[in-house]
């Protein structure tokens, strides 16, 4: 196991070392919160390879309240119980693991909880990275520390009272885990005589670097990742307030003194604040290696919006022109991992991936992108509409901080079209759609709308059948369709239909095993007019359109 240091946001400042181990590593993992955005990831996304495993380690709380018995801390010390388990199977299983860690992976890191737990069962080696501080006093411009003068760093949930009698009893500071902290720390600051010489860092290094004075923050701004600063010596070179002026007044050494490389400076509409907005760049097929930079492809010219897609159910064949263009013009991809990989990697486009139990997280995020300009493609796999992300995004759009952004959704094949396709025609007739999870909606509204298709005798295609921890509702819906169904019943079992590992069987009802199915799997269960019919190009499955008794034929036309 690897714990990589990533540096505090630009991927340009990933080390060397950190960015040969992401390339070479058999698993990827990460941490982000409910909503699915993991910052680490993003950073590391330029040196990643196509087809690592990945592993999103989601925290089931940060900011809000849990009902779990031992409160706050014991949801967390679970969750990081949990969370080493899933790395120990890799582990032990003879896979490299490559955790991932925003600055340095042993200051104050999620890294270390699984440094604890899982470095004395296996071999484990920390790649250190450049912390936030650095970063943060690269941006500010000026030295922290000099001479025997001492740094103190802090973290920003201390009491006023302790954070200020530090504040005093030291000559330069770096308080850290700001976010809803800040009006404490600006209290301290204040109360410590400090203020006037402390200055505010938000998200050093990153496109979405700032840099103000810490008494001009507006503590509705503030972000956890940010810090602010307490330079111990007198400062010898312009700081903010005078750049501020120059950069006001189009000095051409403005840029260069405010940040390295080819950056873009943006005077905000407050007094004393510098947005820095660096440009995008383009990855080389060699993990590591940087070819080109090029601007932002958030354009003002040009609206955002979110287009929601639907690549179909595997095969490459499957995905419309429509949708191939909408991929091709999207600045920014956002969805389940597995999805976005599916996805061709175009020079200067952002992906946002994600876990696949966070829709509505990833809807919000999408939303948001969008409203700040960029062009953004939610990606499902099927059709988008059929227990995918539109509904999701739609739902998501009503809420009213929304209103201004476009939301279109484009079709595609979806998995019961494309599993009927391979036997013929099962789903010839009237038949239901649903999905078998009883994550979103419990299982007592499953089993009424099983059995209430079941006694109208219609065929169904039924989604999410199973998955590692949802084994035994697929028994439980056989023995609920035997109560309307004949045992003889054909039931279709197509597996990554499209894929690499396509398999596709027909077996009656009655001899269904939930053990031959996964969430990977459709199953069609037919209708009493279904027939399955062995020829020499196979077993044939047809649903037929007439019932004899009543007359119901198809139409002249049709």
């Amino acid at each position: 196991m690897w714990g990589v240091g990533l540096g505090p946001g630009d991927p340009e400042l990933v080390t060397v070392k950190a960015a040969r181990v992401i390339a070479e590593a058999d698993v990827i993992a990460f941490h982000s919160a409910r909503h699915g955005r993991s910052i680490s990831r993003g950073i590391a996304a330029p040196y990643m390879r196509a087809g690592q495993l990945e592993e999103h380690l989601v925290y089931p709380v940060t900011t809000e309240t849990t009902d779990h018995p031992g409160g706050y801390q014991g949801a967390i010390d679970e969750f990081y119980e949990q969370a080493a388990e899933v790395l120990a199977g890799h582990l032990a299983a003879g896979r490299s693991v490559a955790l991932l860690a925003a600055g340095d992976p042993l200051f104050y890191s999620s890294y270390m909880h699984m440094h604890r737990r899982l470095a004395d069962r296996f071999e484990a080696e920390i790649i250190p990275g450049i912390t936030s501080v650095s970063a943060a006093s690269a941006a500010l411009g000026t030295p922290l520390v000099e001479g025997e003068q001492v740094l103190t760093i802090l973290p920003g949930t201390m009491p006023v009272d302790e954070l200020t009698r530090r504040l005093r009893d030291t000559e330069a500071a770096a308080i850290m885990k700001l976010g809803r902290t800040y009006p404490n720390v600006r209290q301290a600051l204040s109360d410590s005589g400090r203020l006037a010489d402390a200055y505010y860092v938000e998200r050093a290094s990153s496109t979405r670097q700032r840099v103000l004075r810490a008494a001009d923050v507006v503590d509705a701004d503030v972000p956890y990742f940010s810090i602010t600063l307490v330079p111990g010596p007198t400062p010898t070179t312009p700081l903010l307030r005078a750049k501020t002026a120059a950069a006001q007044h189009g000095s051409p050494n403005t840029r260069t003194a405010l940040s390295t490389g080819h950056a873009n400076e943006d005077i905000a509409d407050r007094p004393g604040q510098v947005v820095i907005h660096r440009p995008d760049r383009v990855v080389a097929d060699r993990p590591g290696q940087v070819v080109a930079d090029r601007p932002s492809q958030v354009v003002a010219d040009r609206p955002g919006q979110v287009v929601v897609v639907g690549l179909g159910p595997g095969a490459a064949e499957w995905t419309t022109t429509e949708v191939h263009e909408a991929l091709s013009d999207a600045t920014d991809l956002v969805g389940y991992t597995t999805y976005l990989n599916r996805v061709p990697s175009r020079p200067g486009q952002r992906r946002h991936a994600s876990d696949n139990r966070v829709e509505s997280e990833r809807a919000a995020m999408a939303l948001d992108l969008a409203r700040r300009g960029a062009r953004v493609a939610v990606v499902s796999s099927g059709d988008p509409g059929v227990f995918a992300m539109a509904a999701a995004v739609l739902e998501e759009a009503a809420d009213p901080q929304w209103r201004d952004v476009p939301v279109r959704v484009l079709p595609g094949l979806t998995a019961a079209n494309a599993v009927a396709s391979r036997v013929g025609a099962p789903l010839g007739h009237d038949y239901a759609m649903i999905s078998l999870s009883d994550r979103l909606k419990p299982w007592e509204v499953v089993a009424q709308r099983l059995s209430a298709v079941a006694a109208a005798d219609m065929a169904i295609a039924v989604y999410n059948p199973a998955s590692s921890q949802r084994t035994w509702q697929v028994g439980a819906m056989r023995d609920l369709l035997l109560e309307h169904r004949k045992p003889d019943t054909p039931v279709v079992l197509g597996r990554d239909v499209g894929g690499p590992t396509e398999s596709v069987r027909v077996v009656s009802l009655g001899d269904l095993d939930p053990a031959e199915v996964d969430m990977r799997t459709l199953l069609i269960i037919g209708a009493s007019t279904t027939t399955a019919q062995e020829t020499d190009q196979g077993v044939r499955v047809y649903t037929s359109r007439r019932y004899a008794r009543s007359g119901d034929a198809a139409a002249p036309d049709a």
